[in-house]
């Protein structure tokens, strides 16, 4: 008998939503003021642990998803991207739309000068991809 052997994990009931699960199932990109508003910089996010389903055969896919961009008036809070990727977990969605989608999204949020998604797919039967879209705010010509 092992040390762990004796000891009982209590029943964890499985029909119960937990905080976590709730955080990633209202998962939305939460911005707040540039607090450099007139400063060009920019500001680069990893997320290495994004997961989706193949929508052909519900295998699970894996990626890093790397964003880069330059804030106008706001910029995205963290924890808030973080819940927002991890929503996209139990989607059956195509490499190629969930890239494109976390763009519209992102820009949607917070209309950055510039930014840029990169998604890079773990191998899956030997075939690896990159994903990668970019977005530019239009200048005014009035």
């Amino acid at each position: 008998m092992n040390e762990f052997s004796s000891q009982s994990s209590p029943e964890i009931e499985t029909n119960e939503v937990r905080y976590g699960e709730r955080a990633i199932a209202q998962g939305q990109i939460v911005t707040f003021p540039d607090p450099r508003p007139g400063r060009r910089y920019n500001i680069n996010i990893t997320l290495p642990e994004f997961t989706c389903k193949c929508p052909f055969s519900g295998y699970p896919d894996f990626a890093t998803i790397d964003i880069t961009y330059s804030p106008d008036e706001s910029v995205v809070e963290l924890k808030a991207i973080k819940l927002y990727i991890n929503s996209y977990r139990d989607r059956y969605i195509s490499h190629e739309e969930a890239v494109n989608q976390i763009l519209d999204d992102f820009v949607a949020a917070c209309a950055p000068l510039e930014v840029n998604v990169k998604g890079n797919f773990a191998p899956r039967g030997n075939v690896g991809t990159v994903i990668e879209v970019h977005h530019q705010k239009q200048k005014n010509t009035e």
